[in-house]
Formats: C-alpha cells, structure tokens, sequence
C-alpha cells in the first residue's frame, strides 16, 4: 500500500514507515503532523484524486530538522574580473510516515460477484432484443 502526496508544494511517494527528508515544515521535533492532499493511493485498486483523495490522509512525525549539503554557486565572466562565488545549504525537514488512514478495508475485501451463469445471459439478450423492437416501431 503507498500513496502519493504533495507535502510543501512537492509530490512523494510515501509508504508506512518510511524516512524521508522535505522542504522545511513548521513543527517541533516529536511533532505530529498530516497532510490531507492525497492526489493517488494504491491498495489493491488505484484511487486517482481529481484533484485529491478525499477522506485519505498521511499522518507522519518529525525527526529532526537539518541542513542538506552545500551547494557552491559560482559565477565569472571570463576576461572581465568578475567573480562571485556564493554557498547555499538548504533547510531540510525529517520525517517518518506512521500510517496511511481513511482506507476502506471492507472495500478492497469485497468478493467478486458471482459470473452470470448462460440463463441469465439469454435473458437479458432477450429483454434487450424486445425493448429495441418495440422503440423501432
């Protein structure tokens, strides 16, 4: 089971349990949070949201915020004497998914209905083969 889901203007596929680092968010470390933009869940059958999910959400908790690696910028214009070299290092949150809720379990569990068996078939052709008579007429 795992869904798709926009955290912080970014699309993730997320599962149970699983880390993953994204944009800043507001909170504490410990924090619980849940984000409600579900836009696809797969469980068993493929839930497409138009343009989310409703009734899905993704709860997770905050690990830890961090800094990602720095990232050198440098720019230069060559025979000019232009240089400019600047760093960044972007702000990271850390966070692991607890649980995917609002599944329908009774739903996915739903046995298929019974094949129709030739009679009932016949029947039907027949029903239909009148019904277009009588509206040709």
């Amino acid at each position: 089971m795992f869904a798709i889901v926009e955290i912080a203007g970014l699309q993730y596929k997320v599962e149970q349990d699983q880390k993953l680092f994204v944009n800043r968010l507001k909170g504490d470390k410990g924090g619980k949070i849940s984000f409600d933009k579900v836009l696809l869940t797969v469980n068993g059958t493929t839930t497409v949201g138009a343009p989310a999910v409703s009734g899905i959400t993704v709860d997770a908790e905050i690990l830890d915020h961090v800094k990602a690696d720095k990232v050198i910028v440098f720019k230069k214009k060559r025979r000019k004497g232009y240089e400019k070299k600047n760093g960044h290092r972007q702000s990271l949150t850390q966070i692991q998914i607890t649980g995917i809720t609002g599944f329908d379990n009774n739903k996915s569990d739903k046995k298929a209905a019974p094949k129709a068996t030739k009679e009932t078939a016949e029947v039907a052709r027949e029903t239909e083969n009148t019904s277009n008579s009588e509206s040709a007429e």
